[in-house]
């Protein structure tokens, strides 16, 4: 069961490499709810959530601009 979604780190709504705004769009979220579900758990979590986010900025890959 394939649905055709990739995870892919928009290029022109990122405010530092675009991670939330890549799992927003990925589970159709409001991109503001994930950011600060992010902080929210940074702030609980700190190093870990540091962590996540760079390697998930190293994982996913940017999207492509076919412009």
């Amino acid at each position: 069961m394939y649905s055709g979604k990739k995870l892919r780190r928009p290029a022109d709504r990122k405010m530092i490499a675009g991670v939330c705004a890549a799992l927003a769009d990925y589970f159709g979220l409001d991109v503001t709810v994930v950011r600060l579900a992010y902080v929210a758990i940074s702030l609980i979590t700190v190093f870990p959530g540091f962590v996540f986010y760079i390697i998930a900025w190293l994982v996913i890959p940017k999207e492509e601009n076919n412009y």
